[in-house]
């Protein structure tokens, strides 16, 4: 099958959204289909306001009526709601060619966050967006039921997945010659961004040491009021995995994620989650198993130590990339199906 998956979450960037579209268009292409991707790589683009690392891209159209046209997809899916998601979205409908879409982050809460936007405004416009396709995928069926009653419907489950090969255990000895500080390290791992809520980790009195891996719009702003935690910056690959794989456990501050990709890879390292009992979390944490989900983040992060770390990793390798991806491909149509 020809798979034309369109995108403004893309590499250079670095996130969650982007680890899971790559991830499953390389597994597709593994077993067989060929997966075109449209991106901003390459294009002409200005940088997303307060959004910088989101390069948006100039005259979309012009670029997906080129690449769709002479790729001829067999199923189109539309990742994003941004330039090329939109530009995606009207050439389908001009050419009658149905799609999929797929919802990965509150934008109407991002938004709302740095600028006075109303809420209901963002969420009519996501609601026409999404009300063009077929069907929108979601991670899970907490983020389903919510925004169901935003009034997005025709929604279809689509699961994430973990590279547990990457993402693995290291030995006693092995994390203390990683993170040589005093133990218990709890950690923050991922933007640092007012829409992450990372400030909520730093103010906790915890015993030990807090890191926090990864950067952001925040970052040097919360470098210098919290000089006390260790800021560790955006690693990737092998000497990510080390790090994280390094704490004790891992504090996901956030209210507004969608699932939370980087508490799977903390649990493939075998690391516990300390979370609110909020959406993202609720989607892959068993309390008391893998994490611990709390009101309280300071007890939750504290009990969090108690847990398994062979359990952790056991929860982990449930969700792999591959049948991740055979249900993204389950859940497309056909571009010219119905018409």
């Amino acid at each position: 099958m020809k798979i034309a998956l369109v995108t403004d979450a893309w590499h250079p960037q670095i996130n969650g959204v982007v680890r899971a579209l790559s991830e499953t268009a390389r597994q597709a292409q593994q077993i067989g289909h060929e997966v075109l991707v449209v991106n901003s790589l390459g294009q002409r683009t200005v940088p997303c306001p307060t959004y910088e690392e989101i390069r948006l891209t100039l005259r979309p159209y012009a670029l997906v009526r080129r690449l769709l046209g002479d790729f001829q997809p067999d199923a189109v899916h539309i990742a994003t709601e941004g330039p090329l998601g939109l530009a995606a979205r009207f050439y389908c409908k001009r050419r009658r060619w149905d799609f999929t879409t797929s919802f990965h982050t509150r934008f109407p809460e991002y938004l709302a966050a740095r600028a006075p936007v109303p809420l209901d405004l963002s969420y009519a416009f996501l609601r026409w967006f999404h009300g063009g396709a077929v069907q929108t995928l979601v991670s899970n069926q907490a983020l389903a039921d919510e925004i169901r009653a935003r009034g997005i419907t025709r929604l279809a489950l689509w699961s994430r997945g973990v590279d547990t090969s990457l993402f693995r255990p290291l030995s006693e000895s092995e994390r203390r010659s990683v993170l040589d500080l005093p133990r218990p390290i709890f950690a923050y791992f991922g933007r640092v961004a007012v829409e992450k809520n990372v400030e909520d980790f730093l103010r906790l009195e915890l015993p030990g040491s807090k890191v926090v891996i990864g950067d952001g719009p925040q970052a040097a702003d919360l470098r210098s009021r919290y000089p006390r935690v260790h800021w560790l910056g955006m690693r990737q690959g092998e000497d990510l995995a080390r790090h994280l794989a390094a704490t004790d456990v891992m504090v996901f501050p956030s209210r507004t994620d969608t699932l939370g990709l980087v508490i799977l890879e903390a649990n493939a390292c075998g690391v516990p989650v300390a979370a609110y009992p909020v959406v993202g979390p609720l989607a892959t944490v068993r309390s008391g198993i893998n994490g611990i989900l709390d009101e309280d983040l300071g007890k939750a992060a504290r009990a969090a130590l108690e847990l398994s770390r062979e359990a952790c990793r056991e929860r982990a390798m449930v969700y792999d990339w591959a049948s991740c991806t055979r249900e993204f491909i389950a859940n497309l149509v056909p571009a010219r199906g119905r018409h």
